[in-house]
């Protein structure tokens, strides 16, 4: 009977190519440890499912979890992030090769930032040709001999993550910078406990929701100068599209949400203005490029920088998450070398792979790209957000040659990769039960110690057939869970292995 309920559900569900993470292909048998969530959600029923997913938007809408598509003004393009409601499901055995794979993995790129802004050891030994790092945008001259607290410059990053089709991980993508998006992780889990509390039941869900202590606990760490450290969280204002998130973290974490024009440098630190006066303050949390956070030293023209910042980081009177120059590591072009830090560095093989990358501006990859590129998906290595990107097979012939006249034009700026058949997740698309594309972003902070969020923001191609999974492109999130192993049914002769 219960089968029959899941099946019932699922009737038109067809995920025809690919790995799906709920059904082998072809729907030909549930995946084996899904029992107790399909059995939740058989006796839920579509139309229930349909109707709680409506209150949850309302719900988010409440909750303010919005997000602001740049440049759209202040109200006029304010939306909620799509939230889907059937869960993404991910075992602790599998989570915990994961976690190493992406501690191992920062710590190879934080030793190359250290090396790169210093001696320089990987570049004269040529496992990187000098030249690709030093034409990246995210290079930063200014930030060389810098010394950064416990040697580290990533303490907040969030690597995107995908299951090929063959369901192997692999590492898509490394953001170093101001990675966003955990507010709406974090809000996912409180709208689902709230609005689908039996999609719980026969389960053991590692809880996501100490992440504001962890974070604070890692931004501490960064001032051992300081026996009670003051962090701040800088924003650019109301008119940045994470706004939601930059307001949330610093609320929840008890610490103060400051602008460029609330902070000055004075007597060799940081301080910030208050009704009280003037508080020093020994860790910035900053969600601004690095371009504008000190006039003095990157863009003059910047008004939501602290002049003087970069001296009072330099004479280490502050911190600053993540440093400054953190970029150049995940430009698209440098990602490509990441294995090879890992090697050079650690002397250790990569736990998860990257995605096969062909670098334009090698000859024989730019030849074999310009021949393929109806095949490939091709990434503008400095841009974002679904932005400056081709898919081949999805491509018209005019952009196709667009984008070859741009490849020749500026090799460096492009890398190309195999269109991957992203891994599938039952999500509602018109109502209805339908395979989309998906992929995962987890949280990695790194002070005195390393922590990894319990699963991560998985994102999903909500339009039909859509590799995009971007917020800016109509791609929306979802919940995830990692699950102990512990809540497989044994023997379970109804859900079988593919």
């Amino acid at each position: 009977m219960r089968l029959f309920i899941v099946q019932a559900m699922f009737t038109e569900y067809r995920p025809t190519h690919g790995y799906d993470e709920y059904f082998c292909r072809e729907q030909s048998a549930p995946r084996a440890d899904l029992e107790p969530l399909l059995s939740s959600l058989g006796a839920m029923g579509l139309a229930e499912l349909n109707r709680s997913h409506a209150s949850a938007s309302n719900l988010l809408r409440r909750l303010g979890a919005t997000f602001r598509l740049n440049g759209s003004g202040l109200h006029g393009g304010e939306r909620i992030l799509p939230f889907d409601p059937l869960p993404r499901l991910i075992h602790r055995q599998e989570w915990s090769v994961l976690e190493r794979g992406l501690v191992q993995r920062l710590e190879a790129i934080d030793q190359f930032l250290a090396d790169v802004y210093g001696p320089q050891r990987i570049l004269n030994d040529g496992v990187i040709p000098r030249e690709d790092v030093e034409s990246s945008q995210g290079w930063r001259p200014q930030m060389q001999d810098i010394a950064v607290p416990l040697n580290r410059w990533c303490h907040i990053s969030g690597l995107d993550l995908i299951r090929d089709g063959d369901g192997t991980w692999r590492v898509l993508e490394d953001n170093l910078r101001c990675p966003s998006g955990v507010a709406y992780f974090l809000e996912n889990r409180r709208v689902m406990k709230r609005l689908f509390p039996s999609l719980f039941q026969g389960r053991t869900v590692q809880p996501i929701d100490d992440y504001p202590s962890h974070l604070l606990r890692t931004l501490q760490d960064l001032a051992p100068w300081s026996d009670a450290p003051r962090v701040v969280l800088l924003t650019p204002g109301v008119f940045n599209s994470a706004y939601f998130e930059h307001s949330y973290l610093a609320q929840q974490m008890g610490i103060a949400l400051v602008e460029g024009r609330d902070l000055i440098c004075e007597d060799g630190r940081v301080w910030m203005r208050s009704t009280a006066g003037r508080e020093p303050v020994d860790v910035i949390y900053r969600r601004i490029d690095d371009d504008f956070l000190d006039p003095n030293v990157f863009r003059r023209d910047s008004m939501l920088g602290v002049p003087g910042l970069i001296d009072a980081m330099r004479s280490g009177r502050v911190a600053i998450a993540n440093a400054p120059g953190s970029g150049v590591a995940d430009d698209k072009l440098i990602y490509a070398y990441v294995p090879a830090m890992i090697r050079y560095y650690l002397n250790e093989e990569p736990i998860i792979d990257n995605v096969p990358t062909y670098l334009c501006s090698r000859d024989d990859d730019r030849r074999y790209v310009l021949e393929h590129l109806n095949e490939l998906v091709v990434k503008s290595v400095a841009e974002a957000g679904g932005y400056g990107m081709l898919i081949g097979p999805h491509a018209s012939s005019e952009e196709i040659e667009s984008f070859a006249v741009k490849i020749k034009a500026h090799p460096r700026n492009f890398i190309a990769q195999p269109t991957l058949q992203l891994s599938t997740v039952p999500s509602l698309s018109e109502g209805e039960l339908y395979p989309c594309h998906v992929d995962l972003r987890p949280y990695v902070l790194r002070g005195k110690s390393d922590w990894v969020s319990p699963g991560g923001l998985t994102r999903v191609a909500l339009k039909r057939g859509s590799l995009v999974v971007n917020s800016s492109q109509g791609g929306g999130c979802k919940d995830t869970w990692v699950v102990s192993d512990s809540a497989v049914t044994a023997g379970n002769q109804e859900l079988v292995p593919c």
